[in-house]
This record gives structure tokens, sequence and C-alpha cells, in this order.
């Protein structure tokens, strides 16, 4: 299928691994212009070794000075904007709301719902100009659903969600969407590293608290990010020019966390 975003100009964050870059990915195959910002230079120096076309900067998103070098550098390269996708994240720190030091929770709500806030207020001016213009957010089944011991990250992303609707109202007089989508388990590193840290605080096996995450899931397999970055990449593309204000799950149906 085309999907008709030949030339399209996208801005990933976290775009150098994970999500971000099978998205970055999906987007440059479909013939889009694609720069990426990453916190990793590793990642990054990988990333211009596999996929020279996607122009890269070191940004941490929570920084605002970080954040306005990056659309210096990310408009330079791709001589205007029509989709940013404010995938940048981090998974917080697992706990008990008690056990959380205030500047964990800090850093979370910083990175997961201040970020998209700091690129967002930035794009807007360039998204006005473009013909097919839209923003997707990540936010997570943690902002659908209660994630025990895991409040920063569930805080944050229940607020992605609020902050992509007022986004939709607000922007939608200007012909720009907005939509989150809401991942559930997905492949890679970070959410075995969340199962192991949930495991050691109710104290039983990675097996058995990654039965208890699946326990809530119908189909019970772990989401691959490539599917997430298609349903991206359609929300960008003319296909999707009335879908706006969604909170769109891609999750195997999950009911519940654990």
């Amino acid at each position: 299928m085309d999907l008709k975003i030949g030339g399209l100009r996208v801005l990933v964050t976290a775009g150098a691994g994970g999500i971000g870059l099978a998205t970055a990915r999906v987007f440059a195959a479909e013939g889009a212009r694609v720069h990426v910002c990453d916190v990793d230079e590793a990642a990054l120096a990988a990333l211009a070794a596999s996929d020279p076309a996607i122009t890269r900067s070191l940004c941490d998103v929570s920084d605002r000075k970080a954040v306005a070098r990056l659309f210096d550098e990310a408009l330079a390269a791709l001589g205007g904007l029509d989709c940013l996708v404010n995938n940048a994240g981090i998974a917080g720190p697992t706990g008990r709301v008690y056990e959380i030091a205030p500047e964990e929770w800090d850093s979370c709500l910083a990175v997961d719902l201040t970020g998209p806030f700091n690129c967002t207020r930035l794009a807007v001016a360039h998204l006005k100009q473009s013909g097919n213009a839209s923003i997707v957010n990540l936010s997570s089944q943690a902002g659908k659903h209660g994630f025990p011991l895991r409040s920063p990250y569930g805080a944050a992303k229940w607020g992605v969600i609020g902050f992509t609707k007022a986004l939709s109202a607000e922007l939608g007089e200007f012909g720009i969407r907005a939509n989150a989508i809401c991942p559930g388990l997905v492949e890679g590193p970070r959410i075995q590293s969340v199962i192991a840290n949930k495991a050691r605080s109710f104290n039983i096996s990675h097996e058995e608290m990654t039965e208890r995450l699946f326990a809530g899931v119908s189909i019970k397999r772990f989401v691959d990010p490539a599917d997430i970055a298609r349903q991206i990449v359609f929300l960008a593309s003319p296909f999707g020019k009335t879908i706006s204000g969604q909170e769109i799950s891609v999750c195997g149906d999950t009911r519940m966390l654990a």
C-alpha cells in the first residue's frame, strides 16, 4: 500500500533505538525525510553507519536549550516539518510511592511528559505551514490502567493522553492532527528491566512476574516495535487525515496491568 508520504518531513525523538528507530526506518522506507534525536551517542553513531539518510542530533528532550538546538538542526536538515513523533521516554523508578525519591519522580516526568511539551511548543509554528501536519505522542497502557509500583511512569503517560487531547482541540483549526499511541508490553530490553525490577519488589521470579503481566492481556506475546511504527506512519499519512484526539492501543488487548 502506497501511503503517499514521499518527501514528508518527520522528526522522531529517541529515534536511535527501540520504537523510535523502528518508526524512523518505516518512515524512511516509505520515502519520508527523517531526522531523529537521542541521548545515546553510541546508538546515534550506529545509526549513522546503518542508515546514513536519516539525519540525527544529540538531545535530551527535558533540556529546553538542547531542544531549541535540535529544532535548528532538524529544520536545517529537513527544510520544514510535517510530523513530530514524541517518542522519547524513560521507564522511571520501580517502587511504592512512599519509596520513590522525589528526584526520580521529577526526572521521569521531565522526560516523559514535559519532553513532549518542550518539542511540541517549538513544532507548531512549522506544522501550521504543512499541508499534512500531525503530532503523534507515545503514551502507554500505563496511561490507561493503574500500574502498581510505577506511579511516576503511569502519571506521566496518563498526562500524555490529556496533553494529546488538548492539542487536538487547540490545533484542529490549523489542520494539525494529534494522536497518542498506547503500546502494551513491547519487546526489548526496557520491558525486561521493568519485569526484573517488579519481580524483585514482589519477591517473585522473573517468569512469574511475566505471567502476571500477561494475565490481563488477550494476545499473550510481546508487541513488535515495528507494529507500533506502522500505526504511527499510517496516522501521519493522508489516510489518517480525519483521525485526531485519539488514544490508540497497540497492545494485544490489555485489560489490566499487574
